[in-house]
């Protein structure tokens, strides 16, 4: 199967084949690599989330929120970044600081579940700069080092390139990992802040308003806000 079925197969769009061309090596050698952990370990997500994120028509991307790498904890991530299974009752912490800072920025109450696939319906690309992780406890990052860099970057950069040429964009950079990506987005308006984690968020994330600006950069570029809404039951 070539790195085009395999995407495919896996539900992303068509549109996004050509951001791969040049780096169709690196790709082929990280899902390989991925393949081989899958016969060694619980990788998560499955395989048919990995892609989710690059479901969405890239031509619709008008907000990318930057995210390290998924969740290492079973049933929790489904390929969204920062998102979770909607059956998850206990949030990761990051995403209650999430929905915390979204309540005091935008007035939208914590919601009852951590499926942020409302967001990605509208455009947000919720990307993780590695797409997969070895469950358990002590495994964030264990993929980091894998082969997804040249992989993300591609993303990121077929979407600057579209955005120079007129299609409305912010990227959010939460934390110094993913401010490290800045350079693949020039002329990207950018929200950059404190990580939400809770070792960091103390430390700025909480009052730096990142829902609003995002909505009026989109709006100094002639888009519609995001409906930042989820579910309205609160949790805290």
């Amino acid at each position: 199967m070539t790195w085009e079925d395999e995407l495919l197969q896996a539900g992303v769009h068509p549109s996004w084949l050509p951001a791969f061309t040049n780096c169709a090596a690196e790709l082929e050698q990280v899902l390989a690599a991925v393949a081989r952990e899958r016969t060694q370990a619980l990788v998560l997500p499955p395989p048919g989330q990995v892609f989710r994120a690059l479901r969405v028509d890239p031509a619709l991307v008008r907000v990318i929120l930057l995210g390290q790498d998924p969740y290492p904890t079973p049933g929790h991530p489904t390929g969204l970044a920062f998102s979770v299974d909607r059956a998850i009752t206990k949030l990761p912490g990051s995403l209650q600081n999430i929905y915390k800072e979204l309540a005091a920025d935008v007035g939208v109450a914590p919601a009852a579940s951590g499926d942020l696939s409302a967001w990605a319906d509208q455009g947000v690309l919720l990307l993780n700069t590695a797409l997969t992780v070895r469950a358990g406890a002590g495994q964030a990052g264990s993929h980091a080092e894998l082969g997804w860099q040249p992989v993300v970057c591609a993303v990121l950069q077929y979407l600057a390139a579209q955005h120079a040429a007129g299609q409305p964009l912010v990227a959010v950079l939460w934390g110094n990992h993913a401010k490290q990506f800045a350079a693949e987005l020039p002329g990207v308006p950018l929200v950059c802040g404190v990580h939400p984690s809770p070792l960091s968020a103390y430390r700025g994330f909480f009052g730096s308003r990142p829902f609003s600006r995002v909505n009026t950069l989109l709006a100094a570029q002639g888009a519609a806000p995001v409906n930042w809404e989820l579910a309205p039951e609160t949790l805290f």
